[in-house]
């Protein structure tokens, strides 16, 4: 059985590294996509893991769907559309680590993923089935997204929810909170940054976002805080896990390190999610920091994820 399933975006990531000779700026090529990226965290981790989404059949949908292969997920329902051409997105890094983002999307293939192309039994053998809210800003890939999780929610799978802001894929503020807001109601899990609560909750507090997170229906709610750690809470109550002090050189990617992460133990537990105590989930939360703490020191997403050993050794 799958432990996580992820369905959203498979793209590049051109992450500026320098100039050449010419002072002209140079960017790398990265794997990236936030559902992508927690696939590869689960795999990196010794999980099961499964990705569902759309490349276009070019060299860089070859090159994702190869990286992904190479960290033993599954992509049985990756597809290859020859009308579209794989999403780009070119990431700007300031000093501190933090990121600027620049779409080249608007024919992109992640978009074009449809109700029919999702694998609704790939998705009932799995343990949870996890999506971003990057898949919910243009049509068809929000109608399928929905599908899809409504599909796992109707079988009894855990459903997980990281409703990534990206301001310039939205039309505007308000259509990004009425869908990302919508999507919430399928979710037993949700993951937000501390940038995104006031959006997500109408809080500022991030101890209050996530409270009202649980008391709107999630089961459990985690909101990431960056060095600071995270908090989680669940019915039982609330608490905050320290992060780790460390240099962070790229934090592209460090968020969906901690999902993984911290999905995968879930998965482990044999548990559903609301048997899980609140010290179970602050052990889950430190392991998953752990990961995050490793992925900021590096660059590029996918190419920084940790192994089980890295986090071993962090801990």
């Amino acid at each position: 059985m799958t432990d996580i399933i992820t369905l959203g975006e498979l793209l590049i990531d051109f992450t500026a590294c320098g100039k050449n000779e010419q002072g002209q700026r140079l960017f790398a090529q990265n794997p990236g996509g936030a559902p992508a990226n927690v696939a590869v965290a689960v795999a990196r981790l010794g999980g099961k893991s499964a990705f569902v989404g759309k490349v276009g059949d070019d060299m860089h949908g070859r090159f994702l769907a190869d990286t992904l292969k190479e960290n033993k997920v599954n992509c049985d329902s990756l597809i290859f559309d020859k009308d579209f051409f794989t999403t780009l997105a070119f990431v700007d890094v300031n000093e501190d680590g933090e990121r600027e983002f620049s779409f080249a999307r608007k024919h992109g293939a992640d978009k074009m993923l449809c109700t029919d192309d999702i694998p609704v039994e790939k998705i009932t053998e799995s343990k949870i089935f996890h999506f971003g809210s990057v898949s919910l800003t243009d049509e068809p890939s929000r109608s399928a997204t929905l599908f899809a999780a409504g599909t796992a929610k109707e079988n009894g799978i855990t459903v997980a929810y990281d409703p990534n802001y990206r301001a310039s894929l939205w039309a505007n503020e308000e259509d990004a909170v009425l869908n990302m807001r919508n999507a919430l109601d399928f979710a037993d899990l949700v993951k937000i940054s501390d940038e995104e609560t006031l959006l997500l909750t109408n809080e500022s507090d991030f101890e209050k976002a996530a409270e009202k997170l649980v008391r709107n229906g999630a089961k459990i709610a985690v909101v990431t805080l960056g060095k600071e750690g995270a908090y989680v809470c669940t019915k039982e109550g609330g608490a905050k896990v320290e992060g780790f002090n460390v240099c962070a050189v790229d934090c592209t990617g460090a968020g969906d390190s901690f999902w993984g992460a911290f999905l995968l133990k879930i998965a482990q537990s044999g548990k559903n999610p609301d048997e899980l105590t609140l010290n179970e989930l602050k052990d889950f939360a430190l392991f998953a920091n752990a990961a995050a703490s490793f992925c900021v020191e590096h660059h590029g997403a996918i190419p920084s994820l940790p192994t089980i050993e890295d986090i071993k050794t962090r801990l």
